[in-house]
């Protein structure tokens, strides 16, 4: 017999394989997974701390760079109070590296305590707000079970972002000790401490959510019976639990935005006050900022990138929790309402399978490694948990089952699983392609800083807003798959899909600021150049991995936000929401100006938050000078041992060629552009003296130069106040909107600010980090000596140069506040929409304003 088409395709009512999955399969897993990472982290905690901070001599060293024991032939390169390596004291770095670290430390928990302060009076009165209006609108169960959600995901996040900045601030002198000995000790020593907060943080995050669905699962006693929204059943219970992604979201605008304002407004006050005024290198101790920009590094980079992807996490998979529970074929089973957490278990296996890589496989040996094996990270990852994504999709979901009235397949469910992570993939790669200045953007970008910091400024601009639309296109394509295939569901499975290496990105993300403070510290004690140039190496690829790490974010943040809008508009009813309508258009427009508003209030308080920080350091510096009488060391100052014998023949050969060619000069064009080569000459050679003179000021009294911690402390608790007093209007700006909108304008018309935010916010967030990240890698593209133009290398103390730094210092607040940010208005407007979405008033009644109006 021939078989027809209805004989091949299988009945929905076939039985799926492995259909009879026991329930404490889906426990083992996550509780054996979970715990298992966290041995994970622990295990390579105990090896960074086995690490002794103490530096040793390596004699022959430095040789990959030109260099034996330090010895430099480039007299550009070096920093202007450290001694000559062969003179470097390792005792006194050893005192110094103490020092330092421990200013970083306790700068950093003063900023973390402070904020804490701030959290703990949001906790107990929002919470407050969760559990009064929805026990007062809906009923007590809900009100107390949400209340108690948020609470939990609020102190889960607390705790994940301090492990993350604990680490940071443990490893970062390791790791300079380590690049002593070799680029591939630092960047094993950096990695592992990023690895830390990777996989404690994924770890700890799906071990409480799955506690708290155990704890909820015995005191909703109709669950997994009852799929009504009764005050038992399973969707209130899962809506409940809703809770746990607001209160990780609620907890990351606190580290975002606050810990966003704290790192920009230290590094762009920094940069301002001791590059552009005094002429220093970065990361020199003489600046009182500089101990605020490298704690700044950690409040914002590692605790505030952890907050903001723990927050998607929970977010990403609350949503599709909910989702589930509204599914008859799935509310039943516990098995298949464990899918979401399944996933993020799954992506955590793969990410602890791809760490080896790093670390045994193929470990970096040469600095030219460095950037290609965190790169390989992702792609590895990503293969690995494709396979994993089916196996565990064909495990625990039925053959097929029924959501918002489509019939959806295990494998539709695994397809736009992975949809969603290869398009965190790419989305990586192409963030990479705009922002590292390995690739041709980047370099356009810096050769532009020939014409001035103007062009620096255009092309920076128009990198970012080319640098969307692929990323937008690949988020299109995860959202159209993920609908046709399963609807609202669809979607929530792509936002688990990128978030499945959530482990590895964060990971290779907080590996950035580990080595960008490495290095800091390496200048600071005066480690030998050649230990500062592998910190550089180190850091360099970890700016493009945190441009990386920034777009994955953004990229995770913009299908959480459609995932819990899918969950908004299902529970709330409006599933064929339509468009055309006056408060909904109304809605887009304003949800689309949302962001640019936020943004505005962010970068304005980063712009004040730096003008305090850099008023404080001119403030100091004047006063150090007036108490200080150099021409009283006038006769102790030693400036032969310090080039200067070179520097001033060099200075009277220029004069005098320039005074025999002015005698005999006939071409007025040909005399001034012989002055315009000349006064370049001249600048760099006052740049030398004064930094002869400043090194032997510092040899013949090392106190005439020194910063006080007292000094270092008044800039912190600038940076402090301001980010904690600033971050409050853009918070509420967030938080507010979708109460307001929704309960006096009603849920169509918040519908549209949530979708409209949306568009606006993610290519607003994509391009601006893109554009911050490009102008910071094309500062050290000419710093690196890698600008020629004419013949000529234009490097570090050039016009050029000069001009990369005054569009990085632009950039700071866009690629790591203002732009990153814009993360938590996605997200947590949507949050905040389907936690009190039963709250709101019914879709065909209006808001209450509507209602007393009439309209």
């Amino acid at each position: 017999l021939q078989a027809g088409p209805q004989d091949l395709a299988p009945s929905p009512a076939q039985p799926m394989p492995f259909s009879d999955t026991p329930d404490y399969a889906a426990e083992l897993l996550t509780f054996g997974v979970s715990i298992g990472g966290l041995l994970f982290a622990g295990y390579y905690t105990i090896q960074t701390a086995n690490i002794e901070v103490k530096f040793e001599k390596q004699h022959g060293r430095g040789q990959e760079y030109g260099e034996i024991d330090g010895k430099n032939d480039n007299k550009s390169e070096g920093v202007a109070i450290n001694k000559d390596d062969d003179e470097s004291d390792s005792k006194e770095i050893n005192e110094k590296l103490v020092r330092i670290s421990g200013l970083i430390t306790k700068g950093a928990n003063a900023f973390l305590f402070t904020e804490y302060m701030y959290m703990v009076a949001f906790m107990i009165v929002f919470g407050l707000i969760v559990l009064l209006v929805l026990g007062g609108v809906r009923n007590w169960t809900t009100g107390i079970g949400t209340c108690i959600s948020f609470l939990v995901g609020c102190i889960t996040s607390i705790i994940s972002g301090f492990i993350g900045m604990r680490i940071a601030v443990f490893s970062n002198s390791r790791t300079a000790v380590k690049s002593n000995e070799s680029i591939g000790e630092g960047f094993a020593t950096a990695f592992k401490a990023g690895s830390v907060m990777g996989f404690a943080l994924v770890s700890i995050a799906i071990l409480v959510l799955m506690v708290l669905v155990e704890v909820y699962k015995q005191l909703f006693f109709s669950a997994y019976d009852d799929n009504s929204d009764s005050e038992s059943g399973t969707v209130t219970m899962y809506e409940c639990i809703a809770g746990y992604g607001l209160g990780g979201s609620s907890i990351a605008m606190f580290g975002r935005v606050g810990g966003g304002i704290y790192t920009k407004a230290a590094d762009v006050g920094a940069d301002l006050a001791g590059k552009v005024d005094q002429g220093w290198d970065e990361d020199d101790p003489r600046n009182p900022a500089v101990i605020a920009d490298n704690v700044g590094d950690n409040v914002g980079d590692i605790a505030g990138m952890g907050a903001d992807l723990f927050g998607s996490f929970a977010e990403a998979t609350c949503a599709a929790l909910v989702l589930c529970a509204q599914s008859e074929d799935l509310a039943t089973h516990f098995t298949s309402m464990s899918f979401p957490i399944l996933v993020a278990v799954g992506g955590l296996f793969a990410c602890f399978l791809t760490s080896f890589f790093a670390t045994h496989i193929s470990p970096v040996k040469t600095d030219d490694d460095v950037e290609t094996v965190l790169k390989m990270q992702l792609l590895y990852s990503t293969l690995i948990a494709t396979p994993i994504t089916f196996g565990i999709a064909g495990g625990f979901l039925p053959y097929s089952f029924d959501i918002t009235g489509k019939t959806v397949h295990w494998y539709e469910a695994a397809i736009c699983v992975s949809a969603g992570l290869w398009a965190g993939l790419i989305i990586g790669f192409i963030t990479e392609y705009y922002t590292s200045f390995s690739y041709s953007p980047t370099q356009q970008v810096a050769r532009s800083s020939e014409t001035g910091p103007a062009t620096v400024i255009i092309y920076g601009l128009a990198l970012g807003y080319k640098s969307a639309i692929i990323p937008i296109f690949c988020l299109a394509i995860v959202i159209f798959t993920g609908y046709t295939l399963a609807r609202m569901f669809g979607i929530a499975c792509g936002a688990l899909g990128i978030l499945m290496t959530l482990a590895t990105g964060l990971t290779i993300d907080a590996y950035g600021p580990i080595t960008d403070n490495a290095g800091g510290i390496a200048e600071m004690t005066g480690m030998p150049k050649y230990v500062r140039k592998r910190t550089d190496k180190l850091d360099a690829a970890g700016n493009t991995t945190a441009a990386i790490g920034k777009g994955f974010a953004i990229g995770s943040a913009a299908l959480v936000s459609l995932a819990l809008f899918g969950a908004f508009a299902d529970t709330v009813g409006i599933n064929e929401l339509k468009l055309i309508g006056g408060w909904q258009f109304a809605g887009l427009v304003v949800g689309a100006m949302i962001p640019y508003w936020f943004f505005a209030m962010t970068m304005e308080s980063v712009g004040m938050a730096a003008n305090a920080m850099v008023l404080e350091v001119r403030r100091q510096v004047e006063e150090k000078r007036s108490r200080r009488n150099y021409n009283a060391l006038d006769e102790q100052l030693d400036f032969k041992k310090f080039g200067y014998a070179d520097v001033k023949s060099a200075v009277s050969r220029a004069l005098d060629n320039a005074k025999e060619e002015a005698k005999d000069s006939t071409d007025p064009k040909a005399l001034a552009e012989r002055l315009t080569a000349l006064s370049k000459q001249l600048k760099d050679q006052t740049d030398d003296l004064e930094e002869i003179y400043g090194k032997a000021v510092g040899a013949a009294d090392p106190e005439a130069l020194e910063t006080s911690d007292e000094d270092y402390a008044k800039c912190i608790k600038i940076a402090t106040d301001a980010s904690l007093k600033e971050m409050i209007a853009p918070g509420a700006l967030v938080l507010l909107t979708p109460l307001i909108v929704g309960f006096l304008f009603g849920v169509k018309m918040l519908a549209g600010v949530l979708l409209g935010a949306l568009a606006s916010g993610v290519s607003m967030a994509i391009s601006a980090s893109n554009t911050g990240g490009a102008w910071d890698n094309a500062k050290k593209f000419v710093g690196a000596g890698n600008l020629i133009i004419d013949g000529e290398v234009r490097g570090k103390k050039t016009d050029e140069h000069n001009a990369t730094i005054i569009g990085d210092t632009v950039g700071d607040p866009l690629k790591d506040t203002s732009g990153p940010a814009l993360n938590i208005v996605m997200k947590l407007m949507a949050i905040v929409s389907l936690v009190f979405a039963r709250a709101f008033p019914k879709p065909d009644d209006g808001g209450y304003l509507q209602q007393m109006v009439g309209l």
